[in-house]
């Protein structure tokens, strides 16, 4: 059962609680008001479209989330999808994949996948954040050198072609601007830690240029200012074309916001020691995603940098996401004609350094030397995003993942089989266990046991077979040992299955010991527990041993 956090934290609110939360609400919301303006005009929309985002999804995720201190909003990570999908369909396709993508991740929370969104591979999230970052740097060049380049390609490969035939559109009172507020970026935490680094930067460069009307590309020179308060767009067209054509793009923002957000609260978790409730958490993205596009929004996920900045402020409830959607709402019903004079070139350099910060380059060069397997899923998921598209390195990369997994998997199962030689002695073929102990015991004549170590999947059903290959006569009895199977898949049910079937067919017997819980909860519902036999399924190598002299006896 779902259960958002804000009918729990407020049952025991307090004055003072409500004054920690409003106080890093309203630095949180100071924070988000840049940011938010910078990931949208990244995104190739307008800059009212991200503040819209961060008030809806704000005011959404506070009611229904599944952690106490998440922020949601527009996100840097988003801006490579979004730009790709708003250059080829319009912001009509860009709301219906978002849309889309909201009904995906109701989907993942009511279908609990909550834990297992963070079972993708380490590499692959490397991989493609480190690309996503690679492209945000790459598309803001023209913006930091006040190109004004509208309409640029969305692909890496094309925006260098163009930035390199349109050196002679640099202007360089923007590139200054950008200069500068990199500067202020960077070494501003080192002056003065209580205002933020982003707004100081913003107000710094922003005057200057509205006071002394200085030629800058702005706000309002690109868009024409910024309308005040909430506009209502409502659902964008749909047909069943377009649903087919932005399928993958969809899944691909859902993809992305249901990893962003969970990590986000992941985090938030170790610094307020608590614990989100991950399902929860996807059911409130998914609505959240679904209600911007009424109200002309893009994609929203957790963000963690803006959750982080809550928590170091005081912020412990719900309330205090709904103060950061208050005041975002505010400067955008108040302060809309002076938020116009923001340069462009600092809304870029803003961006840049979100992204170069989201790239994880130590981790990317940490996996780049490490073993080749990783390495290879690292760099194709990188390059895929950087120079294709990111809907496709997300699939190459979870592809290549899988891969590794099953090949990892069956590296550690192996299949051990022994019986009895000729000379009365018991053999022993293959890698057996280091407690096995098998040598010691006796393999009556036409009695052979299989002994699976690790997984019982596809690779070691496949080992099983070659194992059975080198058997030159059927045997009586086949006792199978899989005290060290802790998991089986379909693929191998299905090899048992066909060993009982031979079993029957021959007039043979079949033996299962050391069931463990998972193996014989996957029996019991394919029902081949009951073919088998409850008679023929005991606990230990000595019990089945017993039981296969009895069988033997009773075929003679």
């Amino acid at each position: 059962m779902l259960k958002p956090r804000s009918l729990t934290s407020l049952r025991t609110y307090s004055p003072r609680g409500f004054l920690s939360d409003a106080v890093a609400g309203l630095i949180v919301g100071v924070i988000a008001v840049p940011l938010s303006i910078a990931v949208a005009v990244a995104s190739g929309v307008a800059p009212e479209q991200g503040l819209v985002t961060a008030v809806v999804a704000g005011v959404v995720v506070a009611l229904l989330g599944g952690g106490p201190v998440q922020i949601s909003g527009p996100t840097g990570t988003f801006v490579v999808i979004a730009y790709a999908i708003g250059s080829q369909y319009g912001y009509a396709g860009l709301a219906l994949a978002t849309a889309m993508a909201g009904i995906m991740l109701l989907v993942m929370g009511f279908a609990r996948l909550g834990r297992a969104i963070l079972y993708v591979p380490y590499p692959v999230v490397v991989g493609f954040s480190s690309g996503i970052a690679t492209v945000i740097l790459v598309s803001q060049i023209g913006d930091l050198l006040g190109m004004s380049l509208v309409g640029a390609p969305p692909d890496v490969p094309g925006r260098i072609a163009l930035y390199v035939s349109q050196l002679g559109r640099i202007q360089l009172l923007d590139a200054v601007i950008s200069i500068v507020t990199i500067v202020i970026l960077i070494g501003w935490k080192y002056l003065f830690k209580r205002i933020p680094a982003a707004l100081a930067a913003i107000v710094i460069v922003t005057i200057p240029v509205a006071l002394f009307d200085l030629p800058a590309v702005t706000i309002n020179t690109r868009f024409g200012g910024i309308p005040r308060g909430l506009q209502w767009y409502g659902l964008p067209p749909v047909s069943l074309e377009m649903v087919q054509e932005l399928l993958v793009p969809a899944f691909t923002i859902a993809l992305l916001a249901a990893l962003e957000s969970l990590f986000t609260a992941v985090v938030a978790d170790g610094m307020v020691g608590d614990r989100h409730d991950p399902n929860t958490e996807l059911t409130a993205e998914g609505v959240a995603n679904c209600a911007v596009v009424l109200f002309g929004g893009i994609p929203a996920s957790g963000a963690i940098a803006r959750t982080a900045t809550n928590v170091k402020h005081g912020g412990r409830t719900p309330v205090a996401a709904l103060a950061n959607a208050l005041v975002v709402f505010l400067v955008m019903s108040a302060l809309a004609p002076l938020a116009g004079h923001i340069p462009i070139a600092a809304l870029a350099a803003v961006l840049s350094v979100v992204a170069y910060s989201m790239a994880e380059w130590p981790s990317f060069f940490a996996l780049a030397r490490g073993p080749k397997s990783d390495m290879a899923v690292l760099l194709a998921t990188f390059f895929l995003t950087v120079l294709v598209d990111l809907s496709v390195a997300i699939q190459v990369g979870i592809v290549l993942a899988a891969l590794l997994f099953m090949r990892r998997m069956s590296m550690v199962s192996h299949v051990t089989v022994m019986r009895r030689d000729e000379a009365g002695r018991t053999k022993v073929s293959g890698r057996p266990h280091a407690d096995t102990a098998i040598p010691t015991r006796d393999i009556p004549d036409g009695v052979e046991v299989y002994e699976i170590n690790g997984p019982f999947f596809f690779g070691a059903a496949e080992k099983f077979r070659n194992a059975m290959l080198l058997i030159e006569r059927r045997p009586k009895v086949r006792v199978v040992r899989m005290r060290n199977v802790g998991a089986i898949d379909a693929t191998g049910l299905r090899l048992l299955e066909d060993l009982v079937s031979d079993s029957d067919h021959h007039r043979g017997h079949f033996v299962l010991c050391g069931l463990r819980e998972q193996p014989e909860r996957a029996l019991r519902k394919s029902g081949l527990y009951d073919r088998i036999g409850a008679e023929n399924i005991v606990e230990s190598l000595d019990d089945a041993l017993a039981r296969a002299r009895e069988l033997v006896r009773e075929t003679r």
